[in-house]
């Protein structure tokens, strides 16, 4: 081989291993690639639904723990103070939510009689799954099929068993599997919100929420999805898992956890739901989403061989948490606080105090002060399932304001004395404080340790990013949409969200503006205002409120753009329009196709034609019932005439999509309302009360006469009254809306089929009920079936009897 064929190989090798080793690094990049949490959303006791509420009430020294609700009646009847008793429990307080009975069935597109039958879990964390995407400015439309994962954690669904009794089983419907089977959690959240992503429910008793995170961490990174719902959730229904852990003695007679206490005899329960939304922290903070934290990294292990199942293993914590540690590329020494599992037992602490001693305290040599830790157990209770979400919002929070709460009250008295407070560099603080100023970042970590042996770590950081590389110009003129699927709910809307612009600093208006009108979903009843201070609009949303709405059906307009023949301001006002919107694209080619195109970017379909002479505008945006000016005397009015234009186009009933009115360097604002849920009590008591609280249900129409079968009307009304009873709806069916839309479903189409067939005998397609057309089409296609089939029971009663 001669030199110059050598120096080439040589170099081209050389090549190749530079192009290897950046590969390399750009996978190993993507293996530990930090994560966002850009929203969170929660049901916790002491009727915490907001992460305001939840902060305020961390910062304050009540717990939220109360008696046995009345609606729990199972519960109350087994409690029997005195311990060791045979079939009791000697517990009578926990954390309970407020609310679990109520729901807004129609707005998620399911029928009273499916929506009754769900276990209230899956309930809420539609909810919460909901009102995270709202938070986060993400516009749930379901025909996009947005990459999202839901991840769910759940070891318990007690509800579906008031369907069943062992002596009786007519209580079970349909819905039983699917009401309470806990992969349909995840699964029905993704098909709700229509996600296409992984969704995944876990159970591994107290850590399954945090395990959830742990595979949504490896989702994201991995390019499974690019957005990624985690919850847990727990409801305390049953009274047969509280008799089986008092009758172990593991929970605390007086239903609190004393976590780290002198006083710590067992666990209190508690119930709630927790919700946050993930994302990759460069996509993130290239879509403009709210940043709360930055996750660094997660870490799962078992116990494996251990003193017992349920009992805890220090080595493997201590592992569990090293491992974490080195997936966030986090150094113990930067770790200020842990939230602890803490469930306040006298075995548990001691061991869980041990480990973070050796990982995180008196194992790292150079900690200047001691590790700050609490629990959050000792103030809602255990929520199980649930527990991790609990605790990870709240160290979101703490990161997010830099502050960390007291973690026991004055009066919870001494410290477990089987903990050597006096020889290890673990503390835990009694009163508020800020965070501890001997750390150039804040960083924290949480455990769950669950009963099955299965141990998660969390390290998450305080995001340090720049919130905006240029501040968004203030006293512009700001657009704001809002909608609602009922007047009543829009009226509640208008009314939270004027209270809250009311209250925003002029700098901040922007961001709130962009996220109400591009992270909500469009709906029926619409208001959209435009003005330069949030004083203004809120001024004028309540207006707008008050002179009424009218219900639109969404729909793609058709607009046509006229433009005068050689206006040369057409350039400098497409120009204005791309400075004060950079998220638009600009094309090329003649001034009114460029205005055009950024017309077509908010979903619209446009045609463009030439004005006549005595138009008064440069450009004009004309649709079915309307018409707005893009263009004024300068170039600078464009860019308010164009969201004014939007305004009136989605009061129209245009399918918008608003994202491109984003202006330079606003981030979505997290801290907006959320949408108002219409709830309606929809329950099924236990057994014990049934009959008395349900009554009977729901008698079969009696069949159709065959004289009366032949009139049209009387058909329809048939058909109307059956589907009604079926989907247990209290009121008239919208005949303008399809059959999914209202909440049919597989059962539902082939329980009325049947009713058809038994009444008519005649057979039916299943077919029509899945077609997108309306209600009232679909009942004109099945009366035409029935009456055209001529098969009805009198006639076959005839032929019997001839």
């Amino acid at each position: 081989m001669e030199t110059d064929e050598l120096r080439a190989l040589l170099q081209e090798q050389h090549r190749m291993t530079r192009r290897l080793k950046a590969r390399i690094s750009e996978l190993e990049e993507q293996r530990s690639a930090p994560l966002a949490v850009v929203a969170t959303a929660l049901r916790l006791p002491g009727g915490l639904t907001t992460p305001d509420s939840y902060w305020d009430f961390l910062l304050g020294e009540q717990d939220a723990l109360s008696e046995i609700p009345e609606e729990r009646p199972g519960l109350r009847a087994v409690f029997d103070e005195r311990p060791d008793q045979l079939g009791r429990s000697y517990v009578r307080r926990a954390g309970f939510l407020s609310d679990i009975a109520g729901f807004d069935a129609g707005f998620f597109g399911i029928s009273q009689r499916e929506a009754t039958a769900l276990d209230p879990q899956q309930r809420l964390l539609l909810e919460t799954g909901w009102e995270a995407m709202e938070r986060a400015g993400l516009a749930v439309r379901r025909q996009d099929r947005l990459k999202a994962g839901v991840f769910v954690g759940m070891m318990t669904s007690e509800y579906v068993q008031r369907m069943a009794h062992p002596d009786d089983k007519t209580g079970i419907d349909p819905y039983f599997g699917t009401g309470g089977g806990h992969s349909m959690a995840a699964g029905r959240l993704s098909y709700v919100l229509g996600l296409s992503g992984p969704a995944i429910s876990v159970d591994t008793a107290c850590s399954s929420s945090l395990v959830a995170l742990h595979l949504a961490t490896r989702s994201l990174r991995q390019g499974e999805c690019r957005y990624a719902l985690v919850g847990g959730s727990n409801l305390i229904l049953s009274p047969d898992l509280m008799v089986s852990l008092c009758q172990n003695k593991a929970l605390a007679p007086d239903g609190r956890s004393k976590t780290f206490t002198a006083a710590a005899d067992g666990y209190g329960r508690g119930e709630g739901v927790g919700m946050v939304l993930l994302m990759r922290l460069d996509e993130a903070e290239r879509e403009g989403r709210p940043i709360l934290a930055v996750l660094r990294g997660t870490a799962v292990n078992h116990d494996g061989a251990s003193s017992g199942l349920t009992v805890p293993n220090g080595p493997a914590q201590q592992e569990v948490l090293r491992a974490a540690l080195a997936d966030a590329g986090v150094a113990a020494a930067e770790v200020g606080y842990v939230e602890a599992h803490g469930t306040g037992t006298s075995l548990g602490d001691p061991i869980e105090v041990g480990a973070l001693d050796a990982v995180v305290g008196s194992g790292v040599a150079d900690r200047q002060e001691p590790l700050l830790t609490g629990s959050v157990k000792s103030r809602i209770g255990h929520l199980e399932a649930a527990a991790g979400l609990a605790g990870l919002i709240k160290v979101v929070l703490m990161l997010e304001r830099g502050r960390i709460p007291a973690a026991l009250a004055a009066d919870d008295g001494e410290l477990n004395a089987l903990i050597p407070w006096d020889r290890i560099n673990i503390a835990v603080p009694r009163e508020s404080r800020d965070w501890p100023a001997g750390y150039e970042r804040r960083v924290a970590g949480l455990s769950a340790f669950g009963m099955s042996g299965t141990n998660a770590h969390v390290v998450l950081e305080a995001y340090q990013g720049a919130e905006a590389a240029q501040p968004a110009a203030t006293g512009r003129l700001e657009l704001v949409t809002l909608s609602a699927k009922h007047e009543e709910s829009l009226a509640e809307l208008v009314s939270l969200a004027a209270g809250h612009l009311g209250r925003t600093r002029a700098a901040d208006l922007a961001a709130a503006c962009h996220t109400l009108r591009a992270g909500r979903t469009p709906f029926e009843f619409r208001i959209a205002v435009t003005g330069r201070s949030g004083a203004e609009l809120a001024g004028r949303l309540l207006a707008a409120a008050e002179h009424g709405v009218r219900e639109l059906k969404p729909s793609r307009l058709t607009t046509t753009l006229r433009t005068r023949p050689g206006a040369a301001a057409l350039g400098e006002a497409v120009a204005a329009l791309a400075e004060a919107y950079p998220d638009l694209t600009v094309g090329h080619g003649r001034d009114e196709e460029r205005l055009a195109e950024i017309v077509k970017q908010f979903g619209l379909k446009v045609r463009l034609t030439t004005a006549a002479a005595d138009q008064r505008a440069d450009a004009v945006l004309a649709w079915d019932g309307g018409e707005a000016p893009l263009t004024g005397a300068t170039p600078q009015e464009a860019v308010a005439l164009l969201p004014t234009a939007l305004g009136a186009l989605f009061t129209a009933g245009a399918e918008l999509r608003l994202d491109a009115l984003r202006p330079a360097g606003v981030r979505a604002a997290g801290d907006l309302p959320t949408y108002p849920f219409r709830r309606r009590r929809l329950w099924i008591e236990e057994r014990a009360t049934a009959a008395a609280a349900q009554g009977a249900a729901p008698a079969a129409l009696a069949a159709v006469p065959g004289a009366e079968a032949a009139d049209r009307a009387a058909v329809s009304a048939f058909l109307h009254e059956s589907l009604r009873s079926l989907m247990h709806a209290e009121e008239d069916l919208a005949e303008g809306e399809t059959f999914l839309e209202l909440g049919g479903d597989s059962f539902i189409a082939m329980q009325l089929t049947l009713r058809i067939e038994e009444t008519y005998e005649i057979e039916v397609p299943l077919d029509d009920f899945l077609e997108e057309i309306t209600l009232g089409e679909l009942f004109e296609r099945l009366g035409e079936h029935i009456l055209s089939g001529g098969v009805l029971i009198a006639a076959a009663s005839e032929r019997q009897s001839a």
